[in-house]
């Protein structure tokens, strides 16, 4: 080990209690999307401490903080706050405080690894060893289209930013292990809302009114199978429903009812397509049961794009800071990411922090109300951050 990564080491050594006991508190008093009052405010009085400047964004949730007074390239560091509307289901001190919300996906990991990071940074420029520029982005907003990062960008936060980097909770690699990927990382997302009216009626006589509920039923199990009929097979498009609400009584047929889920697509030219599909085929669907339909595709996100010079300094500074055996190959998700708004903007890269415990079986997905970490991912994510920005 060099030097500089045993000093690195010994930096984050001396924080990693602090941090865990902030992503603790993090996951005790979760907020949802729009609403991190409670947690902006605990990040930036850290950072104030540290002699920092943050600046709250001007809706009163999510900050910037500017770290090192160089002139030379400005990196930013992003990290989202915002926690799910799911019950936390686990038996741990730390369980979630809030009824029906959790931090699900990992945010209060991000938000003390970049603290973490913004910290050292901080200490090492006071020292004169660290030259150069870092803004750290705490965001609000990701689990909400199309995604608080749209806020952070309207607000400046890009201003002067020539790279951008983030890390994500990935419960399929072992701690210690860094999914790195060049090229798209995420899918698009995007929400279809498919609203059913009609005549409805006594369920005896189907053949004098509307039938809502088969129509319904025609339109959940028709349209993604159609769908994959309309694309390249490449593209990855995929439509899962995931709510649907009609009827009140058995021996009625309602006279409207709606069907919700995600539309997710690997590709760009697939899902430039893709609402105006959806659309055609729903509306042809429901035509022989008397119905109506309104369709309603609500844009997202694009796919992240990751750079290649962004992943090859994420991979040269997992080297460094935490040897050969960290770098992991990752794979292309289905799952959106408004980091994506960002990649549009400036080169960066997402990568996927390894949070599953060794040799731990059936690992919990990320939005389970079980789902948590093995929390030496904070102190490996803050290691990896660091050196990727001393070394960009």
């Amino acid at each position: 080990m060099t030097a500089p990564a045993a000093e690195l080491v010994a930096r984050v050594g001396e924080l990693e209690a602090e941090l865990i006991a902030v992503r603790r508190d993090l996951h005790a008093h979760p907020e949802l999307s729009g609403q991190e009052v409670r947690t902006t405010e605990l990040v930036a009085d850290r950072l104030r401490k540290a002699g920092l400047d943050p600046g709250v964004l001007p809706g009163g949730v999510g900050l910037l903080c500017d770290v090192g007074l160089g002139s030379g390239p400005l990196t930013a560091l992003r990290a989202d706050l915002d926690a799910l509307p799911l019950p936390d289901l686990k038996d741990v001190p730390y369980r979630s405080t809030v009824e029906g919300v959790a931090h699900a996906c990992g945010h209060d990991v991000h938000t003390a690894t970049v603290l973490g990071a913004g910290l050292v940074l901080a200490d090492l420029a006071a020292a004169g060893s660290f030259t150069g520029r870092v803004r750290l982005v705490f965001q609000p907003a990701e689990e909400v289209l199309p995604g608080g990062a749209l806020d952070v960008i309207r607000a400046g936060g890009l201003t002067e930013v020539s790279r951008i980097l983030a890390l994500h909770c990935d419960p399929r690699l072992t701690v210690g292990q860094i999914g790195l990927l060049a090229g798209p990382i995420t899918a698009a997302s995007d929400r279809v809302v498919v609203r059913l009216s009609g005549a409805g009626g006594h369920s005896a006589r189907p053949h004098l009114t509307g039938d809502l509920i088969h129509a319904l039923g025609t339109v959940i199990n028709q349209t993604p199978a159609a769908l994959s009929r309309r694309v390249d097979p490449r593209s990855g498009l995929s439509l899962v429903w995931g709510r649907v609400a009609a009827g009140s009584a058995a021996n009625v047929i309602p006279r409207d009812g709606v069907i919700e889920g995600s539309l997710r697509c690997l590709h760009p030219a697939a899902w430039a397509v893709a609402p105006d599909l959806v659309t055609e085929i729903v509306t042809a669907l429901v035509v022989p049961y008397q119905v109506q339909a309104a369709v309603d595709v609500v844009r997202g996100v694009p796919p992240c794009v990751n750079e290649s010079e962004s992943v090859r300094v994420l991979g040269e500074a997992a080297m460094r800071a935490l040897g050969p055996a960290a770098v992991a190959g990752t794979e292309q998700s289905l799952g959106g990411e408004d980091f994506a708004w960002y990649l549009q903007q400036v080169p960066g890269a997402l990568a996927r922090l390894g949070v599953a415990r060794p040799g731990e079986e059936g690992t919990l997905d990320l939005h389970r109300s079980e789902f948590d970490v093995d929390e030496r991912a904070i102190g490996i994510g803050v290691r990896l951050l660091v050196a990727a920005v001393l070394g960009a």
